[in-house]
C-alpha cells in the first residue's frame, strides 16, 4: 500500500495536481452546491473527495488507487470514490484521510496545518535532533527538514495513531527526507536528546473522541499542557538545552485564556524563558454553539516558544578530582 499511494502521489504531481484544503464546514458548503455532487477533475476527485464516474481518470491511476486499496464503490450506485485526499503546500504533496473525516483515526490536514507550517518555517531555530509530537501526517517535520535541507539535522515523525504514521511515512517519501517514525504516546516512545519539539495538537472538545480533534479537558487544552510539560521536561535533559515550538488553539472564557491558565504556572516555575501569543483571535466560531463550549467567548490559535537553557557546566580551572 505504501509504494502504490507515493506513486499515486507522484504521479498527481507529474499531472500538475495542486489542492488546498480548507475546513470541514467550508469543504461541505461548497460540495454541497449545485453541479458539485459528481467529480469533473483531478481536484474534484483527491481534494474535494467527490465521487467519480468510471472513466473519469486514466487507467494508470486507477490502477495505483486499487494498488494502494484507496478507491472504493458508492453504497448502492455506480459511482465511485477516493478514500485518501492530497494536499499541497508549495510545491509539496500530502496524503491524509478523505472528507468526512468522521473516522476515529481519520488523519486531517487543513488551514492549521499552513499556519503551523509558517509559524516553524518562520521561527524554528536551527535544530540536530527535532521531534514533531503528534505529527498527524507528518507536515511539520516534512516541511522543517525541507527548510533545513543541508543541515545535518534528524527528525523525529511520533503520534499515537498508527493510521496517522502510515501517512507520515508515504509524505516523506513523496518529500524526499528522511525520517524516523515512532508511535509514540507525547514523547514516551521517543528516545535520546531532543533539541526541539515541535506540536501542532488536538484542540477542541469532540464528542465523537476523533483522535486528530479532541484535546481532552474542560475546553480541549489538557493534550496542549501535556505535551508542554513533558516537552520542557526532556529538554532539560539535554545538557545543551533547546525549544519547544507548540501552535495550538484555546478557548476563551470570560477573557481568560484556558490554555495559557493551564502552563502558565508550570512555566514560570520551571524558570525557562518563554513568549506567547495569539495568532488568530477566532477561529471554529460554530463550535461555540456547543454545550462544551456555553462559557466561552472565542477560540483562538495560540503560538508558544518555550527556550530551555544549557545547563551550565563546572567553571573553567575547577578542580573536578575527588577530596
Amino acid at each position: 500500500m505504501k509504494h502504490a499511494l507515493v506513486a499515486l502521489g507522484n504521479a498527481l504531481r507529474e499531472l500538475g495536481y495542486r489542492f488546498t484544503t480548507v475546513t470541514p464546514e467550508t469543504h461541505a458548503r461548497v460540495n454541497s452546491r449545485p453541479g458539485s455532487a459528481v467529480a469533473k477533475d483531478l481536484r474534484d476527485v483527491f481534494g474535494w473527495s467527490r465521487p467519480f464516474e468510471t472513466g473519469l481518470l486514466p487507467a494508470e491511476l486507477v490502477a495505483l488507487m486499487n494498488a494502494a486499496e484507496v478507491c472504493e464503490r458508492m453504497p448502492n450506485s455506480q459511482l465511485w470514490r477516493a478514500t485518501v485526499r492530497f494536499s499541497s503546500i508549495g510545491e509539496v504533496l500530502f496524503a491524509h484521510s478523505a472528507f468526512p473525516t468522521s473516522e476515529a483515526d481519520a488523519v486531517f490536514f487543513g488551514p492549521d496545518s499552513v499556519r503551523f507550517v509558517h509559524a516553524l518555517q518562520t521561527l524554528a531555530p536551527l535544530a540536530k535532533r527535532v521531534v514533531d509530537v503528534g505529527c498527524g501526517c507528518g507536515v511539520g517535520g516534512i516541511m522543517l527538514r525541507k527548510r533545513d535541507a543541508g543541515f545535518e539535522q534528524e527528525v523525529v515523525l511520533a503520534d499515537i495513531n498508527e493510521r496517522a504514521l502510515d501517512f507520515a511515512r508515504v509524505n516523506a517519501a513523496l518529500a524526499g527526507v528522511s525520517m524516523e517514525v515512532v508511535q509514540s504516546d507525547v514523547l514516551s516512545g521517543v528516545r535520546g536528546e531532543i533539541d526541539l519539539v515541535i506540536a501542532n495538537p488536538p484542540y477542541l472538545v469532540d464528542d465523537s473522541k476523533r483522535t486528530y480533534r479532541d484535546g481532552g479537558g474542560t475546553h480541549g487544552e489538557a493534550i496542549a499542557a501535556r505535551i508542554t510539560l513533558e516537552s520542557l521536561h526532556r529538554l532539560a535533559e539535554n545538557p545543551h538545552g533547546g525549544t519547544l515550538l507548540l501552535y495550538t488553539g484555546s478557548a476563551i472564557v470570560a477573557g481568560t485564556d484556558s490554555f495559557f491558565e493551564a502552563v502558565r504556572r508550570p512555566l514560570a516555575a520551571s524558570g525557562v524563558r518563554f513568549s506567547y501569543q495569539e495568532l488568530d483571535p477566532d477561529v471554529f466560531s460554530t463550535e461555540l454553539a456547543c454545550s462544551s463550549y456555553a462559557d466561552a467567548e472565542r477560540i483562538a490559535v495560540v503560538l508558544l516558544q518555550a527556550q530551555v537553557a544549557p545547563r551550565p557546566g563546572p567553571a573553567r580551572g575547577a578542580d573536578l578530582s575527588e577530596s
